[in-house]
């Protein structure tokens, strides 16, 4: 399942900017490139998959509007063919660095039973050694 479609980058992108990085024929042909634009949509969710797995299972049963949105944010990204603008450059470091923290479980996403269950490892053991101070050793101190 894919996070975003080609109509939805289109939205926000609009069709003019899909045409400008996808039409790479040698004689332009005025359209968006479909199979580019849906390769590009294919990367950038393997990309997300990979970070949502260590904290998910996949494939997520919906899909939240910040994994839209990043996935939106890296697919323009991966459809240039050259330097991307900045402002698209940017868009795409930030969502890399959200997939971190969600990786990281600093930022959690709203999808009731999706997290794995803990696999106990992470769990924090102590001993308790004996204590030197007692009443006994104490015994004149006090």
């Amino acid at each position: 399942m894919a996070y975003c479609t080609l109509q939805e980058l289109t939205d926000r992108y609009s069709e003019r900017m899909l045409v400008e990085i996808s039409d790479r024929a040698d004689a332009p042909t005025g359209m968006i490139d479909a199979d580019l634009i849906t390769r590009a949509i294919a990367d950038a969710d393997a990309l997300i998959d990979g970070y949502l797995k260590v904290r998910y299972r996949l494939p997520l049963a919906s899909v939240p509007r910040l994994v839209k949105d990043l996935s939106l944010r890296i697919s323009i990204y991966y459809a240039h063919a050259h330097v991307a603008a900045e402002k698209i450059r940017r868009d795409y470091e930030e969502a890399l660095s959200s997939l971190k923290h969600i990786s990281q479980g600093l930022i959690r996403l709203d999808l009731d039973g999706v997290e794995p269950e803990a696999s106990g490892a992470s769990e924090v053991r102590t001993n308790n050694p004996e204590r030197p101070i007692t009443a006994a050793t104490m015994k004149g101190y006090i």
